[in-house]
Protein backbone atom coordinates (compact mmCIF):
# COMPACT_ATOMS: atom_id res chain seq x y z
CA UNK A 1 0.00 0.00 0.00
CA UNK A 2 1.33 3.59 -0.77
CA UNK A 3 -0.10 6.74 -0.52
CA UNK A 4 1.21 10.13 -1.06
CA UNK A 5 -0.30 13.52 -2.07
CA UNK A 6 -0.74 14.82 -5.19
CA UNK A 7 2.69 16.98 -5.04
CA UNK A 8 4.53 19.20 -2.74
CA UNK A 9 5.19 23.16 -4.66
CA UNK A 10 8.82 23.00 -5.26
CA UNK A 11 9.74 18.93 -4.89
CA UNK A 12 12.12 17.11 -7.66
CA UNK A 13 12.82 13.98 -7.67
CA UNK A 14 14.75 11.82 -9.92
CA UNK A 15 14.19 7.57 -10.66
CA UNK A 16 16.93 6.04 -12.30
CA UNK A 17 15.99 3.65 -15.48
CA UNK A 18 16.51 -0.02 -14.66
CA UNK A 19 18.94 -0.29 -17.18
CA UNK A 20 21.35 2.49 -15.81
CA UNK A 21 20.66 0.05 -12.62
CA UNK A 22 21.88 -2.95 -14.25
CA UNK A 23 24.78 -0.71 -15.27
CA UNK A 24 24.91 0.47 -11.47
CA UNK A 25 25.14 -2.89 -10.19
CA UNK A 26 27.85 -4.10 -12.39
CA UNK A 27 30.53 -1.66 -12.79
CA UNK A 28 33.25 -1.48 -10.40
CA UNK A 29 32.64 1.52 -8.85
CA UNK A 30 29.05 1.77 -8.54
CA UNK A 31 28.39 -1.85 -7.62
CA UNK A 32 29.73 -0.87 -3.94
CA UNK A 33 26.89 1.49 -3.55
CA UNK A 34 24.85 3.48 -5.87
CA UNK A 35 21.07 5.65 -5.85
CA UNK A 36 18.34 4.34 -7.70
CA UNK A 37 15.82 7.04 -6.61
CA UNK A 38 16.37 10.70 -5.20
CA UNK A 39 14.58 13.83 -4.38
CA UNK A 40 13.66 16.51 -2.02
CA UNK A 41 9.79 17.30 -0.25
CA UNK A 42 9.82 20.53 1.16
CA UNK A 43 6.28 20.73 3.69
CA UNK A 44 5.50 17.60 2.74
CA UNK A 45 2.11 17.47 4.12
CA UNK A 46 0.15 14.32 4.26
CA UNK A 47 3.17 12.55 2.37
CA UNK A 48 2.64 8.59 3.77
CA UNK A 49 4.24 5.86 2.51
CA UNK A 50 3.38 1.93 3.50
CA UNK A 51 5.32 -0.83 2.22
CA UNK A 52 4.49 -4.54 3.50
CA UNK A 53 7.70 -6.31 1.68
CA UNK A 54 9.61 -3.20 1.82
CA UNK A 55 11.75 -1.97 -1.16
CA UNK A 56 14.94 -3.27 -2.90
CA UNK A 57 16.80 -0.51 -1.45
CA UNK A 58 17.91 0.71 1.33
CA UNK A 59 15.84 4.26 2.01
CA UNK A 60 17.51 7.23 3.43
CA UNK A 61 15.18 10.52 5.21
CA UNK A 62 17.14 13.40 6.63
CA UNK A 63 14.43 15.94 8.12
CA UNK A 64 15.83 19.23 7.36
CA UNK A 65 12.98 20.74 8.97
CA UNK A 66 9.24 20.23 10.50
CA UNK A 67 8.61 16.77 11.77
CA UNK A 68 7.39 13.19 11.06
CA UNK A 69 7.58 9.78 11.93
CA UNK A 70 8.84 6.41 10.83
CA UNK A 71 7.58 3.11 12.36
CA UNK A 72 10.10 0.14 11.92
CA UNK A 73 9.72 -3.66 13.95
CA UNK A 74 6.69 -2.20 15.33
CA UNK A 75 8.38 0.30 16.99
CA UNK A 76 7.86 4.24 15.93
CA UNK A 77 10.19 6.67 16.01
CA UNK A 78 9.76 10.50 15.70
CA UNK A 79 11.69 12.48 13.46
CA UNK A 80 12.37 15.89 14.10
CA UNK A 81 14.87 18.71 12.48
CA UNK A 82 18.25 17.09 11.74
CA UNK A 83 17.14 14.15 12.13
CA UNK A 84 17.30 10.96 9.94
CA UNK A 85 16.26 7.28 9.67
CA UNK A 86 18.07 4.86 7.34
CA UNK A 87 15.30 1.57 6.57
CA UNK A 88 16.72 -0.98 5.47
CA UNK A 89 15.90 -3.32 2.50
CA UNK A 90 13.06 -5.92 2.02
CA UNK A 91 12.00 -4.79 5.46
CA UNK A 92 8.08 -4.09 5.94
CA UNK A 93 8.24 -0.50 7.20
CA UNK A 94 5.33 2.77 6.92
CA UNK A 95 6.45 6.24 7.68
CA UNK A 96 4.41 10.04 6.97
CA UNK A 97 5.07 13.80 7.70
CA UNK A 98 3.18 15.17 11.15
CA UNK A 99 0.31 16.69 10.40
CA UNK A 100 0.79 20.36 12.40
CA UNK A 101 4.12 20.86 10.93
CA UNK A 102 4.93 18.63 8.46
CA UNK A 103 8.43 17.33 7.66
CA UNK A 104 10.91 19.10 4.40
CA UNK A 105 13.08 15.78 3.49
CA UNK A 106 15.74 14.88 1.73
CA UNK A 107 15.84 11.55 0.79
CA UNK A 108 17.68 8.56 -1.44
CA UNK A 109 17.51 4.79 -2.33
CA UNK A 110 19.95 3.32 -2.31
CA UNK A 111 22.02 -0.58 -2.23
CA UNK A 112 24.97 -1.93 -3.40
CA UNK A 113 27.29 -4.77 -2.15
CA UNK A 114 29.09 -2.75 0.82
CA UNK A 115 25.81 -1.59 2.13
CA UNK A 116 27.05 -3.35 5.34
CA UNK A 117 29.69 -0.78 5.62
CA UNK A 118 26.85 1.15 7.18
CA UNK A 119 24.90 -1.13 9.30
CA UNK A 120 25.72 0.63 12.31
CA UNK A 121 23.31 3.26 11.13
CA UNK A 122 20.97 1.59 9.23
CA UNK A 123 17.29 0.32 11.27
CA UNK A 124 18.00 2.95 13.65
CA UNK A 125 17.30 7.09 14.38
CA UNK A 126 20.07 9.06 13.65
CA UNK A 127 20.48 12.20 15.49
CA UNK A 128 22.36 14.85 13.75
CA UNK A 129 22.00 17.43 16.70
CA UNK A 130 23.03 21.23 16.49
CA UNK A 131 26.48 22.26 16.98
CA UNK A 132 28.73 25.59 15.87
CA UNK A 133 30.64 22.58 13.79
CA UNK A 134 27.54 20.83 12.44
CA UNK A 135 28.55 21.22 8.66
CA UNK A 136 25.00 20.69 7.57
CA UNK A 137 25.53 23.18 4.46
CA UNK A 138 28.43 21.14 3.33
CA UNK A 139 26.08 17.87 3.70
CA UNK A 140 23.09 19.15 1.67
CA UNK A 141 25.47 20.58 -1.35
CA UNK A 142 26.88 17.08 -1.28
CA UNK A 143 23.33 15.57 -1.77
CA UNK A 144 22.67 18.68 -4.15
CA UNK A 145 26.34 17.34 -6.27
CA UNK A 146 24.40 13.98 -6.46
CA UNK A 147 21.13 15.29 -7.52
CA UNK A 148 22.27 17.38 -10.02
CA UNK A 149 24.89 14.76 -11.56
CA UNK A 150 22.54 12.85 -12.23
CA UNK A 151 20.34 15.07 -13.64
CA UNK A 152 22.65 15.60 -16.11
CA UNK A 153 22.44 12.27 -17.55
CA UNK A 154 23.50 8.86 -16.66
CA UNK A 155 27.18 8.59 -18.43
CA UNK A 156 29.35 6.32 -16.54
CA UNK A 157 31.71 9.69 -15.48
CA UNK A 158 28.41 10.94 -14.09
CA UNK A 159 27.36 8.01 -12.21
CA UNK A 160 30.75 6.98 -10.64
CA UNK A 161 31.02 9.94 -9.32
CA UNK A 162 27.61 10.13 -7.71
CA UNK A 163 28.77 6.70 -6.42
CA UNK A 164 31.94 8.04 -4.81
CA UNK A 165 29.51 11.50 -3.43
CA UNK A 166 27.00 8.98 -1.65
CA UNK A 167 29.75 7.04 0.03
CA UNK A 168 30.92 10.61 1.59
CA UNK A 169 27.93 11.23 2.32
CA UNK A 170 26.66 7.92 4.44
CA UNK A 171 30.58 8.25 5.51
CA UNK A 172 29.53 11.83 7.07
CA UNK A 173 26.83 10.22 9.09
CA UNK A 174 28.60 7.04 10.24
CA UNK A 175 32.02 8.98 10.99
CA UNK A 176 30.16 12.27 12.61
CA UNK A 177 32.99 13.64 14.92
CA UNK A 178 35.55 13.27 12.42
CA UNK A 179 33.40 14.92 10.02
CA UNK A 180 32.55 17.67 11.94
CA UNK A 181 36.30 17.89 13.00
CA UNK A 182 37.67 19.11 10.37
CA UNK A 183 35.18 22.46 10.57
CA UNK A 184 36.91 23.25 14.10
CA UNK A 185 39.18 22.11 16.97
CA UNK A 186 37.80 22.25 20.16
CA UNK A 187 39.71 24.02 22.56
CA UNK A 188 38.91 21.12 25.10
CA UNK A 189 40.45 18.54 22.81
CA UNK A 190 44.04 18.35 23.89
CA UNK A 191 45.11 15.55 21.40
CA UNK A 192 44.45 17.88 18.48
CA UNK A 193 45.84 21.21 20.12
CA UNK A 194 49.18 19.35 20.35
CA UNK A 195 49.17 17.85 17.06
CA UNK A 196 48.49 21.23 15.65
CA UNK A 197 51.52 22.19 17.67
CA UNK A 198 53.21 19.50 16.41
CA UNK A 199 52.46 20.66 12.60
CA UNK A 200 53.95 23.98 13.52
CA UNK A 201 57.13 23.16 14.57
CA UNK A 202 57.64 20.37 12.27
CA UNK A 203 60.99 22.28 11.24
CA UNK A 204 62.60 22.50 15.03
CA UNK A 205 63.86 20.09 17.22
CA UNK A 206 60.86 19.65 20.17
CA UNK A 207 61.03 17.28 22.52
CA UNK A 208 58.07 15.07 24.17
CA UNK A 209 58.70 17.12 27.33
CA UNK A 210 57.88 20.53 25.46
CA UNK A 211 54.47 19.12 23.63
CA UNK A 212 53.49 17.73 27.29
CA UNK A 213 53.83 21.17 28.37
CA UNK A 214 52.13 22.84 25.64
CA UNK A 215 49.67 20.24 26.22
CA UNK A 216 49.70 21.09 30.43
CA UNK A 217 49.76 17.50 31.39
CA UNK A 218 53.11 15.46 32.23
CA UNK A 219 54.71 13.01 30.19
CA UNK A 220 53.52 10.19 31.71
CA UNK A 221 49.72 11.08 31.50
CA UNK A 222 49.82 12.83 28.01
CA UNK A 223 51.97 9.77 26.58
CA UNK A 224 48.79 7.74 27.58
CA UNK A 225 46.35 9.84 26.46
CA UNK A 226 47.97 10.84 23.08
CA UNK A 227 47.91 6.97 22.19
CA UNK A 228 44.46 6.09 23.87
CA UNK A 229 43.00 8.42 21.53
CA UNK A 230 45.85 8.21 17.87
CA UNK A 231 47.42 4.28 19.04
CA UNK A 232 51.12 6.43 18.29
CA UNK A 233 53.27 7.67 20.63
CA UNK A 234 53.72 11.85 20.74
CA UNK A 235 57.46 11.34 18.99
CA UNK A 236 56.45 8.71 16.41
CA UNK A 237 53.63 10.82 15.45
CA UNK A 238 55.37 13.71 15.23
CA UNK A 239 58.28 11.82 13.16
CA UNK A 240 55.27 10.96 10.35
CA UNK A 241 54.35 14.45 10.19
CA UNK A 242 57.72 14.93 9.81
CA UNK A 243 57.84 12.74 6.94
CA UNK A 244 54.39 14.15 5.11
CA UNK A 245 55.96 17.57 5.19
CA UNK A 246 59.40 15.74 3.52
CA UNK A 247 56.67 14.08 0.94
CA UNK A 248 55.47 17.71 0.18
CA UNK A 249 59.13 19.43 -0.29
CA UNK A 250 60.19 16.19 -2.63
CA UNK A 251 56.94 16.39 -4.96
CA UNK A 252 56.38 20.22 -5.20
CA UNK A 253 60.05 21.94 -4.44
CA UNK A 254 63.30 21.59 -5.94
CA UNK A 255 65.28 21.78 -2.74
CA UNK A 256 68.13 19.35 -2.55
CA UNK A 257 67.95 16.06 -0.31
CA UNK A 258 70.54 17.72 2.36
CA UNK A 259 68.20 21.35 2.64
CA UNK A 260 65.06 19.01 3.88
CA UNK A 261 67.15 17.16 6.23
CA UNK A 262 68.21 20.50 7.69
CA UNK A 263 64.67 22.05 7.54
CA UNK A 264 63.02 18.76 9.91
CA UNK A 265 65.87 18.84 11.77
CA UNK A 266 67.55 15.46 10.65
CA UNK A 267 71.68 14.75 11.60
CA UNK A 268 72.20 13.94 7.98
CA UNK A 269 70.61 13.01 4.35
CA UNK A 270 71.33 9.49 5.41
CA UNK A 271 69.59 9.98 8.66
CA UNK A 272 66.81 11.51 6.57
CA UNK A 273 66.93 8.65 3.95
CA UNK A 274 66.70 6.26 6.56
CA UNK A 275 63.62 7.37 8.38
CA UNK A 276 62.00 7.94 5.27
CA UNK A 277 62.29 4.53 3.54
CA UNK A 278 60.97 3.25 6.55
CA UNK A 279 58.32 5.19 7.12
CA UNK A 280 57.38 5.09 2.85
CA UNK A 281 59.26 1.62 1.83
CA UNK A 282 61.22 3.60 -1.09
CA UNK A 283 64.07 6.41 -0.55
CA UNK A 284 63.31 10.08 -1.06
CA UNK A 285 65.11 10.47 -4.17
CA UNK A 286 62.48 7.19 -5.30
CA UNK A 287 59.43 9.48 -3.88
CA UNK A 288 60.77 12.45 -5.81
CA UNK A 289 61.35 10.37 -9.04
CA UNK A 290 58.21 8.60 -8.87
CA UNK A 291 55.90 11.72 -8.00
CA UNK A 292 57.39 15.22 -8.92
CA UNK A 293 54.72 16.87 -11.26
Amino acid sequence: MEKIAEGFKGEKAIITPYNIRNYQANNPVTKQLYITHIGYYPKAQYHFRERINGTPENIFIYCENGSGWVEYKEEKHQLNTNQAFILPANEAHVYGSGRSNPWSIYWFHFRGENVSLFSSIIGKKIDLADSYKSRYKDRFLLFEEMYQNLALGYSPENLEYVSYCLMHFLASIKYLNQYREIKNVKEADIIQKSILYMKEHLEEKITLKEIANHAGYSQSRFNALFMEKTSYSPMVYYNQLKIQRACSYLQFSDLQLKEIAFRLGYYDPFHFSKAFKQEMEITPREYRKRYKE
